[in-house]
């Protein structure tokens, strides 16, 4: 990972989804990846660079579907668009087993992976929208990486920032990165005053009332 890279990883250290996301909404921007979901209940947040992968159906003879994962660095989200589908899948035990072992950080996938029970035993992240056993093999290929793909709705570019939890999966736009970790950061105190003022006996209308959360996340 660039040191760039890794500055702006840092920039979303103790935050989670739903923060990111809030200050999405603020800040006018999408990036929440619809129908994206987690394959387990995964504990920490994941966030790094997206590495991102795009998918079409396979010609004749067929392309290859997985060899790009040589080139994917250490700490880099894969973000795979297979357009949605559900009928054949990108990620499989020996994806999990050799990304596990480069280091990356997590998949993403506007599609389905299969032989979870690989990914759940070594806890590799993996977030889809779902899991089938067929092989994409002969019925998909890769034709394009690093460049622009669509997931879950949101517009994904190569080194973009993911942020992924058990919540799911959003999508911060490189250029943004500061804005919006600052824009969360700011957010989340709020809302951590409003728990303070919980804990002091406060009605949940009088605390939200007095530190305004009813715009906390209303786009400015």
């Amino acid at each position: 990972m660039s040191p760039q890279d890794q500055e702006l990883v840092a920039l979303f250290d103790g935050l989670d989804t739903p923060g990111v996301s809030d200050a999405l909404d603020k800040l006018g921007l999408p990036g929440q990846c619809l129908g994206i979901m987690p394959l387990a209940d995964y504990r920490q947040v994941i966030v790094g660079p997206a590495f991102t992968v795009r998918y079409v159906s396979a010609s004749t003879p067929p392309g290859t579907v997985g060899d790009f994962v040589d080139d994917v660095a250490p700490g880099d989200v894969v973000v795979i668009d297979n357009d949605g589908r559900t009928d054949c899948t990108v990620w499989g035990d020996i994806m999990t087993q050799y990304a596990g072992s480069r280091g990356i950080a997590a998949t993403v996938i506007d599609g389905v992976c299969r032989d979870v029970n690989k990914a759940l035993g070594d806890g590799y992240p993996l977030f889809s929208k779902g899991r089938f056993m067929r092989t994409g093999k002969d019925r998909v290929e890769v034709e394009a990486v690093n460049q622009p793909v669509s997931i879950g709705q949101a517009r994904v570019c190569a080194r973009d920032i993911v942020v992924a939890d058990a919540n799911g999966v959003v999508i911060v736009p490189r250029e943004r990165a500061r804005e919006v970790a600052e824009c969360a950061r700011g957010i989340e105190a709020v809302e951590a005053r409003i728990r303070g003022l919980l804990a002091e006996g406060k009605s949940l209308r009088e605390a939200r009332a007095e530190l305004g959360y009813h715009t906390l996340q209303r786009k400015s």
